[in-house]
């Protein structure tokens, strides 16, 4: 045989195996979707969750209601049309801030997290915590409140605040002990599991595959594994793909979580798939402590079973602190615009006084996730400033020159021009004063500014950025 039908064989032989890969690499993924597809909706975990939080308010009503009748010894409803007895009508109007602290505090404690591992121990630990402080300020909201001015006199009893206290710690306490006690039977039973990709071909992967499939109770299921060298893992798990697809299979298989157990992986595709995933999908990115050096400042040290773990850019805030942070922001700059009126009329003068153009000026920025908007600001600038020459002083100044556009050697300048003859007036004490920003309070009410953050780069500026930096 020639040296050219050599060739050609090895050459065929390895297509043929390239071809059987991808073709056992495809049944997998389809034998996986397969799989994931007959688990339990994604729709019933939060609906369980919605009703062990109405069935929260409900004890907190039975604990309350009980204490009284208890220490006080009389009847809670009433025989006539009233619906509550004489003497339990100043307590039944405070029910309502039992019923709203009660449940804040267990949301402000995580106790409806159903997600991943937990602790008997630490649930208790929880529950004591929310069940003190909630008891704590129910007495402040009864004693200051007085349940309104109709008992404006009434002089509660601090024995059924005691008694509510006790009874609370017991009862939930025993309801959510069972509650967990029923998510490890399910758990067993390949339900109410987070779908996990592990990445990885060496010890740290074998390890946490075995760690994970022994432990259904920890609450993950390995749906797959990206392998990074040809080597086999041996746990029965499908090997699902390549690192090179590792973005297009966490949508595909529905991933939730992504054990990163192998230190060869590149840098650079890790951060390329997180930031092609972004922030929506809700997948979190597990790593072995061994891929510190890559670490950003959005990290968690956990431990999950026996395998410590590090969570990469896990959300600093829950559901719950979102949607109290958006309405802290509506409710700020609701009030800022009202207050602040005045100063924009008088601003608003000096603008148009000063020199012709818009009073308002709009500018694209960077928002969350990538998400281009139009940023609101007082006018600083003459109306024909050159756009561009900001836009050439930053690129500069990244390329090391930091004396651009400056007209002075001995002293270097970082960030904005000095003596930049595009500014007003006018625009001079408004930047120095931070007034030009109050139009983004108008930003903050449309979601696409925070009262509290970094201000949002312009899109050129983005464009410098390293793969970290975004």
């Amino acid at each position: 045989m020639s040296v050219g039908e050599k060739l050609a064989l090895d050459t065929t032989k390895q297509e043929t195996a390239i071809s059987s890969n991808r073709m056992k690499t495809q049944t997998a993924i389809e034998n996986t979707v397969s799989r994931e597809k007959n688990r339990v909706p994604l729709f019933v975990m939060p609906c369980v969750r919605i009703a062990v939080f109405l069935l929260d308010g409900v004890l907190s009503i039975l604990c309350f209601a009980l204490a009284f009748a208890w220490r006080e010894n009389k009847t809670i409803f009433a025989a006539d049309e009233r619906i509550f007895s004489r003497e339990f009508a100043p307590y039944a109007a405070i029910l309502p801030f039992v019923i709203l602290i009660r449940l804040t505090m267990f949301l402000y404690q995580h106790i409806y997290k159903t997600r991943g591992a937990f602790s008997y121990t630490t649930e208790i630990v929880k529950i004591f915590k929310a069940v003190s402080v909630g008891s704590l300020l129910i007495i402040a909201v009864a004693f200051l409140f007085r349940g309104g001015f109709e008992f404006r006199n009434f002089s509660y009893s601090r024995g059924v605040f005691l008694l509510d206290f006790a009874l609370a710690i017991t009862a939930f306490s025993a309801f959510h002990l069972a509650l967990r006690y029923a998510q490890t039977v399910i758990r067993k039973r390949d339900i109410n599991l987070i779908p996990t990709l592990v990445v990885g071909s060496g010890t740290q992967a074998v390890n946490t595959i075995r760690e994970l499939k022994a432990r259904p109770d920890l609450g993950y299921r390995i749906v797959g594994i990206i392998p990074i060298s040809t080597t086999q893992n041996g746990f029965d798990v499908p090997i699902v793909g390549d690192i090179g697809d590792l973005s297009s299979l966490i949508k595909e298989l529905a991933i939730q979580e992504v054990v990163i157990a192998d230190d060869s992986i590149s840098h650079e595709t890790l951060f390329d798939a997180m930031m092609k995933i972004g922030r929506k999908q809700r997948v979190e990115f597990r790593i072995a402590p061994s891929l510190f050096d890559v670490l950003p400042q959005k990290t968690q040290v956990e431990q999950i079973g026996v395998l410590p773990m590090v969570t990469l850019f896990r959300e600093p805030l829950s559901d719950f602190e979102r949607i109290v942070k958006r309405v802290s922001d509506v409710v700020i700059s609701l009030i800022a615009l009202v207050l602040l009126a005045p100063v924009w009329l008088i601003i608003t003068f000096f603008i148009k006084f000063d020199s012709r153009g818009a009073i308002l000026f709009r500018q694209e920025r960077v928002g969350m996730d990538g998400r281009i908007f139009l940023c609101f600001k007082f006018r600083t600038m003459f109306a024909d400033a050159d756009q561009d020459f900001h836009k050439n002083y930053y690129r500069e100044n990244i390329a090391g020159n930091q004396t651009a556009n400056t007209g002075n050697n001995e002293k270097p300048v970082y960030g904005k021009p000095a003596n930049d003859k595009r500014i007003t007036r006018t625009g001079r004490f408004l930047r120095r004063s931070s007034l030009d920003e109050l139009p983004q309070l108008l930003n903050v009410l449309r979601g696409e500014m925070s009262v509290v953050g970094a201000p949002p780069p312009i899109p050129y500026e983005v464009e410098e950025y390293e793969l970290l930096q975004r």
